[in-house]
């Protein structure tokens, strides 16, 4: 067995470093003692060995399946992908930047009147959800491209009536950090073991990098929120010092203001439901909005949730206009690779019947 050395960067992980060498996870565990397991961190600078086997693994990965996580570097070639193949029928807009500087995105698809809002990857260890919304667009202008059907959905004439605004990843510092962990060279090491009470695992990590959840972060009900969750940056939950604190809310904030949205599907993970209102303001229509989702994905309706300082709430209290939480997959976050099948198989339909709502 021929062996090479490679150098860890920025957003790897185990299953990524065998994907892009096209070797299986378990060869490359044999061949880098100090890996214990698959789900070990790797960070960046350190050195592993890949080993070059006669049976090399196929490269190709279905859209519809997951066999490695999905973050912002991830991101960042879907961005060059799009930009290469689909210049235009998208336009790749940069609405700011997280905590550490990287750019969140919004895609936008269509030339309607129309004006509708998806987003994901609110939550740091609920990446499957960027995952399904960068699949989603890809099938998407592919089929839009081809003049071809998507299901039964004749999407290029959908398009002609529908704007579609995408931000698939809103907090992805926190992301990162769950996928690849801390080490010392990161900006927010210190601060990151503070709040974590120096344990070094991330799995349960839901917030932004400065431990604030992002969804707690907006002005509808949030002293409520913010009265019965941590008081100080916490792995999940904490609210912030005041509403709108976050750059990557912040972010999200503009670009509603500045759009026309007529609703939106906000995406998370847990649960297989969907949350369609908040204190009863929300209008009578999105009743029968719901239950068309609910139809195409099979998840319950549930009019409330017991909180208050979502984006979902501040739409539908702001606006006067539906919101919608889709709560994808149900077990605990991160869900496993495995649970992306059902994710797609779930959520497939309900994208594409949001366009028609």
């Amino acid at each position: 067995m021929l062996l090479r050395k490679y150098v860890v960067k920025e957003g790897d992980t185990i299953h990524k470093v065998a994907h892009q060498f096209q070797v299986r996870v378990i060869d490359l565990l044999l061949s880098n003692h100090q890996l214990e397991n698959a789900s070990q961190y790797i960070y960046p600078n350190e050195q592993m060995i890949i080993p070059e086997t006669k049976n090399a693994v196929n490269k190709k990965v279905s859209p519809y399946e997951c066999k490695m996580e999905y973050g912002p570097s991830d991101l960042e070639e879907d961005v060059k992908f799009l930009r290469k193949y689909y210049p235009s029928l998208v336009s790749i807009q940069k609405i700011g930047n997280s905590v550490m500087g990287k750019p969140i995105y919004a895609f936008v698809v269509g030339s309607g009147k129309k004006e509708v809002f998806y987003s994901g990857g609110w939550h740091a260890n609920e990446w499957l959800t960027s995952k399904f919304l960068m699949t989603f667009l890809k099938e998407l202008l592919q089929y839009s491209q081809a003049g071809l059907p998507f299901f039964q959905y004749q999407v290029s004439k959908i398009l002609e009536q529908v704007k579609l605004f995408i931000v698939p990843m809103v907090n992805p510092d926190g992301i990162e950090l769950v996928q690849q962990g801390i080490y010392e060279e990161h900006p927010h090491f210190y601060s990151v073991l503070n709040i974590n009470k120096y344990s070094r695992r991330f799995e349960h990590w839901s917030s932004n990098i400065r431990g604030v959840d992002l969804n707690h972060q907006w002005p509808a009900g949030w002293d409520v929120e913010a009265k019965e969750s941590p008081q100080v940056p916490w792995p999940r939950h904490y609210s912030g010092r005041a509403p709108l604190t976050e750059p990557e809310v912040k972010a999200v904030y503009h670009l509603t203001k500045k759009n026309n949205f007529s609703y939106v599907l906000a995406f998370h993970s847990q649960g297989q439901v969907i949350y369609w209102g908040y204190k009863s303001l929300e209008p009578v229509e999105s009743k029968a909005m719901v239950e068309r989702l609910s139809l195409v994905s099979s998840y319950e309706p549930i009019q409330t949730a017991d909180s208050d300082g979502g984006y979902k709430d501040w739409f539908i209290q702001e606006t006067g206009r539906p919101g919608f939480t889709i709560e994808v997959g149900v077990g605990t976050n991160p869900l496993p690779f495995s649970a992306y099948p059902e994710i797609w198989a779930n959520n497939s339909l309900l994208a594409l019947e949001g366009l028609l709502l």
